[in-house]
């Protein structure tokens, strides 16, 4: 009898031991995977603006990203109706720390437009112009896309780009990421027309007609480059507002 109690016991209490490593186990990596996506997306973010700010991001190291990050780039939280929130405000909405890097673009655009925040990301560059980083998100042929669009202090003109996938085809859609011809299209490139209307880019088939709002098409990917297409103007949209009442300042 005794024994059989010693046995149940023990089974018990080694049950809750391993139930409890491996508790403190998943929340150790899952921290581990959330700093890891923190920096990659910092890493992302800096290849729209390493020519500006003089780096090159495929030569740093993890701290080095961090370390440039943290001193140079301010972080700022809008709504569609181009407000700034505060970080109570945002932790209010549920995201932890309160900052444009808490916020989750996927989730966000699955909200009515007017409800939605958005990230910004602030890089004062040696000149002294501010430059504003701006998140985009959509969908490609296969899935998700995304990138950040970086836009002079004119906040129309576009001084680099950095795009990212999860499942385009290599060697076509996979492109946006990997050929940096393809992004170094977008340099010089305005998301306002004369008049003041947003018209962003368009990834065109057959080659750029318009000079100010045209880039070519990626070879072999015409689904693909429809989707930047639409990942540039929606995303656009949401920080219309925002823009428009910078420029007023």
């Amino acid at each position: 009898m005794n024994s059989s109690k010693y046995i149940i016991g023990f089974t018990a209490l080694l049950t809750a031991v391993v139930a409890l490593v491996l508790s403190l186990m998943y929340t150790g990596l899952k921290e581990k995977h959330k700093q890891n996506e923190l920096l990659f997306e910092k890493r992302a973010m800096l290849g729209a603006i390493q020519d500006k700010a003089g780096i090159d991001v495929s030569k740093m190291k993890d701290i080095d990203i961090i370390d440039f990050f943290t001193k140079n780039i301010e972080q700022v939280v809008v709504d569609t109706k181009g407000n700034i929130l505060s970080t109570e405000d945002v932790e209010k909405l549920g995201y932890k720390g309160g900052k444009a890097e808490n916020i989750d673009l996927k989730k966000e655009m699955k909200k009515d437009f007017d409800q939605r925040i958005l990230p910004v990301y602030i890089y004062k560059s040696k000149d002294g112009n501010k430059i504003y980083i701006l998140k985009l998100f959509g969908k490609g042929l296969w899935d998700e896309i995304s990138g950040y669009l970086a836009l002079n202090s004119d906040l129309n003109t576009i001084i680099g780009a950095s795009f990212d996938h999860k499942g385009e085809t290599p060697g076509m859609g996979a492109e946006m990421k990997d050929n940096p011809k393809f992004r170094a299209q977008f340099k010089g490139k305005k998301i306002y027309d004369e008049s003041g209307k947003l018209v962003s880019i368009n990834v065109r088939k057959g080659g750029a007609v318009d000079p100010e709002h045209d880039v070519d098409a990626i070879s072999g990917a015409t689904l693909t480059s429809n989707g930047i297409t639409d990942m540039l103007l929606h995303s656009l949209e949401n920080y219309n507002n925002y823009l428009k009442k910078l420029k007023q300042k």
